[in-house]
């Protein structure tokens, strides 16, 4: 179970952030996520409150105010495989859309099976 969450400059419109979301999901999907594994938030932050460089470390160009901060909680076991084909797809997809690959940043957080809790207090892989 994937749990998404996207950092993002104020304001940007619900069609901006549901393009980011639903793009991800598609990519996640690409790797053999469920369609209905689908946990996602959105951090809408005044510009004081979410400070980034505008080209480390390696940008080509510049990082605009539509910078995307996208952090994956997922499970252990993900090869680098997995994970660069899944940044491949999500990186086109976003070019397709308009979204410049430039402008996302992403971090890769794994935690084990037993520390996640769907519903009900239930550790289901323990």
């Amino acid at each position: 179970m994937p749990l998404i969450t996207i950092s993002v400059c104020k304001p940007k419109s619900n069609e901006f952030k549901s393009l980011i979301l639903d793009t991800i999901h598609l990519a996640l999907q690409h790797v053999g996520v469920p369609a209905t594994d689908k946990f996602q938030r959105v951090l809408e932050l005044d510009a004081e409150d979410f400070r980034f460089d505008t080209g480390y470390p390696d940008v080509q160009g510049a990082r605009t105010s539509d910078f995307v901060l996208i952090e994956i909680l997922w499970s252990l076991g993900r090869s680098v495989k997995v994970k660069k084909e899944f940044l491949s797809f999500l990186m086109q997809e976003f070019s397709k859309k308009n979204i410049q690959p430039e402008n996302v940043m992403l971090v890769f957080k794994e935690t084990q099976w037993e520390n996640w809790s769907f519903s009900g207090g239930r550790l289901l892989h323990t």
